[in-house]
């Protein structure tokens, strides 16, 4: 019986296939291809957006490394396109300055592309696939997106960092009576809107507003303007011209700051994106941060990440990433 390890394309062909649940869906060409060390790849994720891969690098490999997995992929899977987006750790300090290095505009592998259409449970997104480390659509929130689209038929949703609009398109598609998505970035609403067109969806740019979340907050609270459902996904880290937000550090905050416009008998749906905090510590901070708004939070549902594309490992354990709370 043979004892070698797997070649890299051995592994990238076993998550090929236990992708296959996914992959036979009509309704969904976007989800996780490779997950990290539950893949065998600790460091190495791999996207798929219709026939477009990207893989990203958690830690700094060596050009032959590389070029190794882009070998590999190649060979495992002949994709159409394959672009690379380097993420150490210090990548959001780097952004700015070295943007090219951490994420080029054109393909590795195949053909670049400006940009292309993805489904996902039938929506139709945007996806530009060197736009930057971010192509368009977070694919962890898939499951996410879907429980919120069969639970807010008449009812008004406040989407923040609403990054691309992926929650208010599904939001939209499930029969909201409004959703006000609040971004700090102009950019990325107006591609929000995009999306929103895609679907056939009405845009009403008083509905896409691009502003600090905080000061957002306050000033909907001040005027007493409330919503059915509030869905908070934070980046893990962010900053504005007035402002520097920090999951681990601000979570307990934007929970307070979110419950005070959440509608009574409404929903707070809180989402975290930062691995290092762990599920008992974000639980915690949300409801540190319900109560100190002076309203009581009842948990309703707990989700993560779709367990086919998003396998657990010891590098990437089962997380709580999404906490729902119905507010009195």
């Amino acid at each position: 019986m043979s004892t070698e390890a797997p070649s890299l394309e051995e592994l990238l062909r076993l998550a090929w296939e236990r992708r296959a649940p996914l992959r036979e869906d009509p309704r969904t060409t976007a989800y996780r291809l490779v997950n990290g060390a539950s893949d065998g790849l600790p460091d190495v994720t791999v996207d798929l957006f219709e026939h477009v891969h990207v893989m990203s690098l958690y830690r700094d490999f060596s050009p032959a490394q590389e070029a190794a997995l882009l070998d590999a992929a190649e060979i495992a899977w002949a994709p159409k396109s394959l672009y690379l987006k380097r993420r150490p750790k210090e990548a959001r300090h780097l952004a700015n300055v070295a943007k090219e290095q951490l994420a080029p505009e054109v393909a590795a592998r195949g053909e670049s592309l400006e940009s292309l259409e993805s489904l996902e449970n039938g929506l139709r997104f945007r996806i530009r696939p060197g736009q930057g480390l971010s192509v368009g659509l977070y694919l962890d929130m898939r499951d996410t997106r879907a429980w919120l689209a069969g639970e807010v038929r008449g009812l008004t949703v406040l989407n923040l960092f609403s990054y691309t609009c992926g929650f208010g398109v599904a939001a939209r598609a499930g029969g909201a009576k409004r959703v006000l998505n609040i971004d700090a970035s102009r950019r990325v609403l107006d591609w929000g809107e995009e999306n929103a067109r895609l679907n056939e969806q009405p845009v009403d740019r008083y509905d896409y507003v691009a502003g600090d979340v905080f000061e957002w907050l306050g000033r909907l609270a001040r005027k007493g303007e409330t919503f059915d459902v509030v869905v908070a996904d934070p980046p893990s880290f962010a900053t504005t011209r007035t402002s520097r937000f920090s999951a681990a550090r601000d979570y307990a905050s934007l929970a307070e700051a979110c419950a005070r416009v959440v509608a009574p008998g409404g929903r707070l749906v809180a989402c975290c994106n930062l691995a290092t905090l762990a599920s008992r510590r974000f639980e915690a901070l949300v409801t540190e941060g319900v109560a100190r708004a002076g309203r009581k939070g009842r948990g309703v549902l707990g989700l993560g990440p779709s367990p086919v594309d998003f396998p657990e490992s010891p590098e990437h354990p089962a997380a709580l990433k999404v906490r729902v709370l119905e507010l009195s």
